[in-house]
């Protein structure tokens, strides 16, 4: 008897080891631009909110997101808790905010890098690109104990600045390797500005598994620009990539609306990411 209450014992453990699914959103906000004429923050913010409760992301990664603007999501979706600084080093400008449900997830350790030659440095840029570009990362843990590394970027937007992105790519992919332990479950996500058959992709797929490229179950379109019209043709910019002991079973770019009112001039992508 003794010996069958311990080998229960041990099956239920091994039952809690199992993390669940985790549900993984990337989203470019679009920051509060008084030049958007309707589609102004105020106009679609609670679309925004609504896009979020709709699908309910464990992790969300945000870019263009003003400090004002993460607030307003947390006070509208209190089950979870932000976290970034802009790429100025405070709270002036666009953050790479992160949101995570609390019930869920809880944060080990977080920080930031800036993508130029000088990671550590605050509002740092180089190959002459025109705004500081940055990573906000984290290293969560879920109930379970199980524990996965998150990285949150937006790259270079211009066309003159094809090669800058290459080289954050490269920062990425050193830090890390510095960072990372090879066997530690892994998220890079963001907004890219670099299509899925380009030497940033090609890079950094070299050390991650693109999850639209690997799951059997994918919907909406392939582009990841809405145009804030809904918009089906174009390069996919956003990417969600992983790597660790997981699979995508399922990928979206979520082109919810109201309307024919869109949240942002990008769609988010949404992916289940299941453990092996």
């Amino acid at each position: 008897m003794v010996i069958r209450a311990i080998l229960v014992s041990a099956l239920a453990l091994a039952s809690l080891a199992q993390a669940g699914p985790l549900g993984v959103m990337t989203f470019n906000v679009r920051f509060p631009s008084p030049d958007d004429g309707e589609n102004v923050w105020e106009n679609r913010k609670d679309i925004l909110v609504d896009t979020i409760r709709k699908y309910q992301p464990d992790v969300l990664g945000t870019q263009e997101l003003f400090y004002s603007q993460g607030n307003y999501i947390a006070d509208k979706l209190p089950e979870y808790e932000w976290f970034g600084i802009s790429r100025r080093g405070n709270h002036d400008n666009e953050h790479m905010g992160i949101f995570y449900k609390r019930d869920r997830l809880f944060v080990v350790e977080s920080g930031n890098f800036w993508l130029s030659e000088n990671p550590r440095k605050a509002a740092s840029m180089s190959w002459d690109v025109s705004l500081p570009r940055m990573v906000t990362w984290a290293r969560f843990r879920d109930l379970e104990g199980q524990e996965f590394y998150l990285y949150n970027t937006h790259f270079p937007h211009r066309r003159q600045d094809a090669a800058a992105r290459l080289e954050c790519a490269k920062v990425i992919v050193e830090d890390l390797r510095r960072r990372v332990p090879a066997f530690a479950k892994l998220i890079v996500m963001g907004d890219f500005n670099s299509s899925a058959d380009s030497d940033v992709h090609d890079l950094l797929s070299a050390e991650l598994i693109d999850a639209w490229e690997s799951s059997k179950e994918r919907s909406g379109p392939a582009t990841t620009s809405s145009r804030w019209t809904g918009n089906r043709e174009g390069r996919r910019i956003d990417w969600i990539l992983y790597r660790g002991n997981w699979r995508a079973t399922s990928v979206e770019t979520v082109d919810f609306n109201l309307d024919g009112r869109y949240p942002s001039d990008h769609y988010p992508v949404f992916a289940v990411l299941a453990s092996q």
